[in-house]
C-alpha cells in the first residue's frame, strides 16, 4: 500500500516537473526578449497610441499633463485649412522632386561604370561616394551654409572672380548684377540651393544600392550581348536596367519617405527658419515650429499624422505603378 502510494506521489511530481520545464521553455526566451520588449513598448508603441490621443486635445506640455482638453477634429480642421501648411508642403514636394530625382539619374549610370571598371577601383570610389551619407546631417549642412554664405562664402566669390576675368566674362559677366547671390536668404533659391545639399549626401547611398545589385547580374549575360553586337549603352539599357528593378523600387521607396521627411538640410541652412520663410519651409519644420515653438502639441500631432497618411498615399501609389513590376513580377 505505501509503494503504491509512492508512486503515486512519485508519478506526480513527475508531472509537475514535466509541467514546470515545458512552461520554462515557452516563457525562457520571452524572459531574455523583455528588456527589448519594454524598451519597444515605451519609445516605440506608446508613442504612436499617444499622439493618435494627443492629436484630438489642445495641450501646452508646460502646463502638464491635467491642461489637456479635448477639442475632438479641430486641431485637423485647423491644420487641413491653414494655408502655411500647404505651403511648406509643396515647398516639401517641390524639394523631394528636385532632390530625389538626380539622386536616380546619376546614381543609375555612375555605379554601372563603378561595376565596369573591376573590384579595385570600385571599391575604393564607392567608399568614397558613401561618405557623405555616413557622415552627419547638420555638419554637412553647416558646410554648405558656409559656402553659400552670401558675403564671404566660396562658391560666390568663385562666381564674381568669373564674372570678371576676361577669359570667362563672356559665359558669366551676365551675373555680374547679381552677385553676390543669397543662396539660403533668397526665396527663388533656397529650394535649390537646400536640394543640391540633399542630392550630394544622398547620391553615393543611391550608388551603393545599385552597385550591389549590378554585381548580382552574371557577366555571362553582358558576353551574350556583346556577341550579338550591342555596345555599353545598349547592355546597360537592355540588361542591367531590367535586372535592376528591384534595387531602383526599394532606392525610390527610400527616397520618397526620405524626402517627404526632410528636416536637417532646410532647418540648418535656413537657421531655422530665420531665413527665407516662404520657399524654404519644409511641412516637418512647420511641425518643429508649432510643436516646440508654439507650444501646441495637439495640432503638431495632428500634423504628424496628415503627413504620415500623405506619405502613406504616395508610397501606396508608386507601390500600385511600380511595386508588381519593381519586386520581380509580371
Amino acid at each position: 500500500m505505501n509503494s503504491e502510494i509512492a508512486t503515486a506521489t512519485t508519478s506526480i511530481e513527475t508531472s509537475r516537473q514535466d509541467k514546470w520545464r515545458k512552461f520554462s521553455e515557452k516563457v525562457t526566451p520571452y524572459g531574455f526578449l523583455s528588456p527589448y520588449i519594454l524598451i519597444y513598448g515605451v519609445f516605440g508603441v506608446f508613442p504612436v497610441f499617444f499622439m493618435i490621443y494627443l492629436s484630438f486635445h489642445m495641450w501646452n506640455p508646460v502646463e502638464g499633463l491635467g491642461s489637456m482638453e479635448f477639442v475632438g477634429l479641430e486641431n485637423y480642421v485647423l491644420s487641413l485649412t491653414d494655408p502655411t501648411l500647404w505651403q511648406s508642403l509643396w515647398n516639401t514636394l517641390v524639394m523631394a522632386v528636385l532632390s530625389g530625382t538626380p539622386q536616380h539619374l546619376v546614381a543609375l549610370p555612375l555605379a554601372y561604370f563603378l561595376v565596369m571598371m573591376g573590384p579595385k577601383v570600385r571599391h575604393w570610389l564607392t567608399t568614397a561616394y558613401f561618405l557623405p551619407y555616413i557622415t552627419s546631417t547638420v555638419a554637412v549642412s553647416m558646410i554648405f551654409y558656409v559656402m553659400y554664405s552670401k558675403d564671404s562664402g566660396i562658391i560666390n566669390q568663385v562666381l564674381i572672380y568669373l564674372a570678371d576675368a576676361s577669359w570667362s566674362s563672356w559665359l558669366f559677366g551676365g551675373l555680374k548684377d547679381s552677385l553676390p547671390l543669397g543662396w539660403v536668404q533668397e526665396n527663388s533659391l533656397i529650394r535649390y540651393s537646400t536640394s543640391f545639399v540633399v542630392f550630394w549626401k544622398y547620391v553615393g547611398f543611391n550608388t551603393v544600392i545599385y552597385t550591389a545589385g549590378l554585381a548580382t547580374i552574371s557577366n555571362d549575360l553582358y558576353e551574350a550581348a556583346e556577341i550579338d553586337g550591342a555596345n555599353s549603352w545598349q547592355r546597360f539599357r537592355h540588361v542591367s536596367l531590367p535586372l535592376l528593378q528591384p534595387f531602383i523600387f526599394f532606392g525610390v521607396t527610400l527616397t520618397i519617405i526620405g524626402n517627404m521627411n526632410l528636416f536637417d538640410e532646410p532647418y540648418v541652412l535656413t537657421r531655422g527658419g530665420q531665413f527665407a520663410q516662404t520657399a524654404g519651409k519644409t511641412i516637418s519644420n512647420y511641425l518643429y515650429q508649432i510643436a516646440w515653438e508654439w507650444l501646441d502639441m495637439g495640432s503638431a500631432a495632428a500634423i504628424s499624422w496628415i503627413l504620415f497618411l500623405i506619405i502613406g498615399i504616395f508610397t501606396g501609389a508608386y507601390f500600385y505603378l511600380f511595386g508588381r513590376k519593381g519586386l520581380g513580377g509580371e
